[in-house]
């Protein structure tokens, strides 16, 4: 009986000690992995976490929801979509920080899932109303789904030339005011190498500068790895300069250079986002090496040109703590103003944009830029333009997702700031964007659409608009007028005089924002006055304008004059044609018509007499009513008396009439029935012929 009792104590006595190893082990491993998280080596945090949460006690749900959580920071952070599921985790086992709310909002929002954001946004602001980072994200996912529906006229592509394949390469940046160089920052593998060489700290392959330029073709030459700033001539740099005393150059200024690898830690640094002084000369970078294995945070370096050749690189002074990040830099194009990211002490939250002006003797003391450009999210990767406009990405003001690019345009009264939206600006992260000195096009990155989170490099451009009138200059019968000119005047100051060409055709280009009337002149016919204006069009337009000008010396049919039947009562489809003669008398103030109305040889000759009269002053009035003066027009009806007399244009259109022809009874008698009814609504007409063209000159 004593030995099983004995057996069952050291059972139950062992049983423990192995749960209190398993527990003091799991503790032991979430301390390492946090100490990992802590420096920012989020890659090996992030697997070590997912190797924890195996080895968890599913009862233990406080430290479940704790390691899935931290996972799924880790994974958030490298814009890894495993990042959801361990949110999900962290909620299941009820995570006792509602900030995970927030979280899996933001990655919903990246992924574009902007419903099921703004419901994990509204879950956080319930603890936290005040709280803009949420507030941002669902204003951004409420109104995501209008803003794609602006219009843009920019047009974007991948920019083809310029990605590798399996790797990112991104923050294109031109060399100065120089359009024909680019550099940018990549992870592909060297032509010269036969693996890439991959970081620590993110378990991607780390990043170095590359270059290119434009042949006499326009044609952008093979990419290279920018000389002197490669990995291996920094590693071969090191090798000559540091030997054991490895960053003693760091804590000086501007002495020497400490961009090589420690000797003992063959670990390799990152190198990229780089900006440019406007004569191409001078070079600031990023610069970021792990020592023993552990992240330092970022700096900038600088170098200078000569010859062709980059110099040996300086680290930039800008805090007195060596140990704080400094990354992404840009210089304003007068070179007095250096711009930078940090997570510095006495920022808005998050990484943001700082500036330190130039003193003579080297940079300032830096100041960060504030609100509203910095918020509590992440503010990144500047642009500056010649007028001082900043361009950087954030993911914190309201956005598609991700990192958004976004406009800041300096006012008197302050920053104003503007999501450039589509097609700038996705669910996923957008950044890095550089312009062709003063001009709307350029390239800018983005890991859009690449389900493993490449980044890839694409171009943009504005096209020109353009804006433009053309069209012909006939007479009522469709001829080119070819000695017709047009005048053009704006409201701008414009006033041009145009010839037409012998085809009758012309074709004018016009500016923006401009009302402009055209008038068409030519000897022997009436002017025809048209307006257009260029107010408010947002793309490229076309006008199209045809001139048709009347005779002075004939009469002119105006074919779309319509009475009831038998009556004189002007039809509802005889106004267009009606508000067309009020518009040429109005281009034509000084002459006066005849309105004269016709009937066929059908009926009483005095019944179609008196019929027409009243027509020609139905019309008459009608015109009246419209503003003409009275004294400018003379109705008279003539029955039958004056039938047509076919021209060119009546020919073509019925061969059976001959050219001159008049429609008389006795040429009538000889056709066939359809072609007398033909003939009769011919002579059924409304006419009009200018009487004088002199009305109150004198």
């Amino acid at each position: 009986m004593s030995n099983h009792l004995s057996y069952f104590y050291h059972f139950i006595c062992l049983t423990l000690l192995i749960c209190l190893t398993g527990s003091c082990s799991v503790k032991a491993r979430i301390k390492k992995a946090d100490k990992k998280f802590d420096i920012g080596e989020y890659y090996e945090a992030g697997n070590m976490y997912q190797q924890i949460y195996k080895r968890v006690n599913a009862k233990d749900k406080q430290t479940r929801a704790y390691v899935a959580f931290k996972q799924g920071e880790c994974n958030r952070l490298l814009n890894n979509p495993k990042a959801l599921n361990a949110y999900k985790s962290a909620i299941r086992n009820r995570y006792n920080d509602s900030i995970v709310y927030l979280r899996q909002a933001q990655v919903l929002h990246y992924q574009g899932k902007y419903a099921d954001a703004a419901k994990n946004y509204e879950t956080y602001l319930v603890s936290h109303p005040d709280d803009d980072l949420a507030k941002n994200g669902l204003i951004a996912c409420k109104n995501v789904a209008e803003w794609k529906k602006e219009y843009t006229r920019y047009k974007i592509s991948v920019a083809k030339e310029f990605n590798a394949k399996r790797s990112s390469s991104f923050a294109p940046r031109f060399i100065g005011d120089d359009d024909d160089a680019l550099m940018f920052t990549s992870n592909r593998t060297p032509a010269s190498k036969k693996s890439k060489k991959f970081s620590g700290i993110t378990g991607a392959p780390v990043n170095a500068l590359y270059s290119t330029r434009k042949n006499a073709a326009g044609k952008w030459e093979e990419i290279e790895p920018t000389e002197g700033l490669t990995q291996d001539d920094v590693e071969t740099s090191d090798a000559a300069d540091n030997s054991s005393e490895q960053g003693s150059a760091q804590n000086s200024e501007g002495g020497g250079t400490d961009l090589g690898i420690n000797t003992k830690d063959k670990t390799t640094p990152d190198i990229g986002v780089c900006c440019f002084s406007a004569d191409g000369k001078t070079m600031y970078f990023t610069y970021s090496k792990p020592i023993n294995g552990q992240d330092q945070g970022a700096q900038i370096y600088v170098s200078n040109r000569a010859s062709g050749t980059w110099g040996e690189p300086q680290r930039v002074k800008l805090f007195e703590d060596s140990t704080i990040t400094c990354a992404h830099p840009a210089l304003s194009h007068s070179g007095d103003t250096l711009y930078f990211i940090s997570d510095a002490e006495g920022g808005q939250g998050g990484k943001d944009i700082w500036f330190a002006e130039n003193t003579g003797e080297g940079w300032g003391i830096p100041e960060n830029l504030g609100a509203p450009l910095n918020t509590k999210g992440d503010e990144m990767f500047p642009t500056i333009r010649e007028d001082g406009t900043i361009y950087f990405s954030s993911n914190g003001h309201p956005g598609y997702g991700g990192l958004d690019i976004i406009k800041a345009v300096p006012t008197e009264q302050g920053w104003l700031l503007y999501n450039m939206g589509a097609p700038f600006n996705s669910e996923n992260d957008d950044f890095g964007i550089t312009f062709e000195k003063g001009k709307e096009n350029g390239f800018f990155s983005s890991n859009r659409g690449q389900k493993k989170g490449f980044d890839l490099i694409y171009s943009f451009q504005l096209p020109e608009m353009i804006f433009m009138v053309e069209g012909t200059v006939n007479d009522n019968n469709g001829e080119n007028l070819t000695d017709a000119m047009l005048r053009l005047v704006g409201n701008d100051g414009t006033n041009q005089k145009i010839q037409v060409k012998r085809d009758g055709t012309y074709k004018i280009k016009l500016k923006k924002d401009v009302r402009y009337i055209m008038l068409a002149r030519a000897r022997g016919h009436l002017n025809q006055k048209q307006e257009l204006s260029t107010l408010d069009l947002k793309d490229t337009k076309i006008f199209h304008q045809d001139f048709t000008l009347m005779p002075i010396s004939k009469p002119v049919t105006m074919n779309n004059i319509f009475y009831e039947f038998g009556k004189y009562t002007l039809t509802p489809q005889s106004e267009q044609g009606l508000m067309q003669l009020v518009k040429l008398l109005n281009d034509n103030p000084n002459i006066t018509i005849e309105l004269s109305a016709h009937t066929d040889r059908v009926g009483n000759d005095q019944a179609n007499k008196t019929l027409s009269e009243k027509r020609a002053q139905s019309v008459v009035d009608f015109l009246i009513s419209k503003g003409i003066e009275k004294d400018r027009l003379t109705p008279v009806g003539y029955g039958k008396e004056k039938p047509v007399v076919a021209d060119k244009q009546i020919h073509q259109k019925y061969p059976f009439i001959p050219i001159e022809q008049a429609l008389d009874e006795s040429f009538i008698d000889t056709l066939t029935k359809d072609q007398q009814d033909i003939c009769n609504t011919l002579n059924r007409r409304t006419e009009f012929k200018v009487l004088s063209t002199t009305y109150k000159l004198y």
